[in-house]
C-alpha cells in the first residue's frame, strides 16, 4: 500500500467506528464487547484515547531515522502488559462522562480531527508516541489496526452494525500478515475478519487451524 493510501484507511476506519456508535441510544453503549469487562461505551473511551494520541504523535515531530514500522510497532510491547489495569482505567474515565452518548459526542467531534491532521502530514516525516520513533505513514497504519479490530470488538452484540471498510481491514490484514512473517501463510478457509479475531487471541484456534498453520500456530496470537 502506497503511503498516500494510510490516511484514507485511518479515515476509512474512524469512519467506521462513527457508523456503528452514531446510531446507539446509552442503553446500546452499555452493551458487552469482546474486550473483557469492557461495554461499548469504555472501548469507545479507549478508541477516543487513541484518535486523542494520534493529534499529538502527528504534532510531535522527531529526529529520524524510526526505531519501528507499522508492525514491529506491535512487536515492541511487552507481552503481559498490565491490561487489566488500563482496562478498569477506561472503565472509571468512561464512568465519568454524565451519559453513555457523551463519549460519542467527543468521538464525532476527536477522530474527524485526527483524519485531518493525518491528510495534511507528510507521510514519510518521523514522529514521535509512547517512546517510538516512527514514519507517519507507519504510525496511521497502527492506528487504523488498532481501529478495525476494536470496530470487530465493539459490534459481537450489535448484530446490525456495519463492518469495517475493506481498505481500512487491508492494512490490517497487512499487519498481521508481517506479524506471521513469510515463513506460513493463514489457513485458506479463513476470511479476513476471522483471521484478524483469531490472530489477535479473540478466537481460539481449532484443531484444523493447528494442523494447516504446522508450527506456526504457537505464534499465535500474533498481536494482544
Amino acid at each position: 500500500m502506497t503511503p498516500i493510501a494510510q490516511h484514507e484507511a485511518l479515515a476509512q476506519a474512524y469512519q467506521g467506528i462513527t457508523d456503528v456508535v452514531s446510531r446507539l441510544d446509552d442503553a446500546d453503549l452499555q452493551r458487552p464487547t469482546r474486550c473483557r469487562g469492557w461495554l461499548v461505551a469504555d472501548l469507545l473511551f479507549h478508541l477516543l484515547c487513541d484518535a486523542q494520541r494520534a493529534l499529538v504523535a502527528l504534532a510531535s515531530p522527531a529526529d529520524g531515522p524510526p526505531d519501528v514500522d507499522d508492525v514491529s510497532y506491535w512487536r515492541s510491547f511487552p507481552p503481559g502488559g498490565d491490561h487489566a489495569r488500563h482496562a478498569w482505567w477506561a472503565r472509571l474515565c468512561a464512568a465519568a462522562f454524565d451519559r453513555p452518548t457523551g463519549i460519542v459526542r467527543l468521538w464525532c467531534d476527536t477522530a474527524p480531527a485526527a483524519v485531518r491532521a493525518a491528510t495534511v502530514a507528510d507521510p514519510s516525516a518521523h514522529v514521535t508516541t509512547q517512546g517510538r520513533v516512527l514514519r507517519v505513514a507507519d504510525l496511521l497504519a497502527t492506528l487504523t489496526t488498532e481501529a478495525v479490530i476494536h470496530h470487530l470488538d465493539l459490534v459481537v452484540d450489535l448484530p446490525d452494525a456495519p463492518s469495517p471498510g475493506p481498505l481500512a481491514t487491508r492494512v490490517a490484514v497487512t499487519t498481521m500478515d508481517g506479524l506471521l512473517s513469510d515463513e506460513a501463510v493463514r489457513p485458506a478457509g479463513w476470511d479476513d475478519t476471522e483471521y484478524l479475531r483469531k490472530a489477535t487471541g479473540r478466537e481460539p484456534l481449532t484443531d484444523r487451524d493447528r494442523w494447516e498453520l504446522g508450527e506456526a500456530a504457537g505464534w499465535f496470537p500474533l498481536l494482544g
